[in-house]
């Protein structure tokens, strides 16, 4: 149970896919989305959970898919778009995926039928996206981590919020072992390593 969460509240949750890897990952830890959609289901009355991620359309095998799927049938309601490629000034391979547009209208869209909006994201541009929805007298939420160096979440965006849920305290309860397997793996999926090569290897930039 979460304890800034109330059990009466309808509840929506927004998670910027890489951002929230990004910063798990810094924490030394991987998670169970599993877990994550049970902690916040049983914390308040969840309506809806989105989770924004990029796709490179081009690949034969995109190691993140199987992740997507599983996510896409087991209650979560899934936002993608393709990448967009390009090469910089320094010859280096850059993929551009940013979401932050997509998120941002599903909020506003879907917070008159929302009590509490959870934004798993550091992204200081969101600031004004917060300002906008608590006028409208929804309560929000935000999860990312201050306890890496630098910090993964924007101190306007910390401060803008209702309340700050630090990401590491979460992790005993969303994180899983290597041993563990919420969604399922064949022989001809990726390996968890071929998943965060995708992201280690592939430069986001963000909007």
């Amino acid at each position: 149970m979460l304890r800034n969460i109330y059990k009466n509240e309808k509840l929506g949750l927004f998670i910027d896919g890489s951002n929230l890897y990004a910063a798990a990952r810094a924490l030394g830890f991987d998670i169970d989305y599993k877990k994550l959609l049970d902690l916040f289901a049983n914390s308040g009355h969840l309506i809806r959970a989105y989770y924004y991620t990029a796709l490179i359309e081009d690949q034969d095998y995109s190691p993140i898919r199987p992740l997507v799927d599983w996510l896409d049938y087991n209650g979560y309601t899934m936002v993608t778009k393709p990448t967009k490629e390009f090469t910089d000034a320094q010859g280096r391979r850059k993929i551009k995926g940013d979401m932050d547009i997509e998120l941002a209208i599903d909020v506003m869209e879907i917070a008159p039928h929302l009590d509490h909006i959870v934004i798993f994201s550091g992204d200081g541009d969101f600031r004004r996206l917060v300002d906008a929805v608590q006028r409208k007298g929804v309560r929000v939420s935000v999860v990312s981590t201050v306890r890496t160096q630098p910090s993964m979440v924007a101190d306007e965006l910390r401060r803008q919020a209702d309340c700050f849920i630090e990401l590491q305290d979460l992790a005993e309860d969303i994180s899983r072992s290597h041993s563990e397997r919420s969604y399922p793996r064949t022989a001809n999926q990726a390996r968890e390593d071929d998943y965060d090569e995708e992201y280690d290897e592939a430069i986001v930039e963000r909007a």
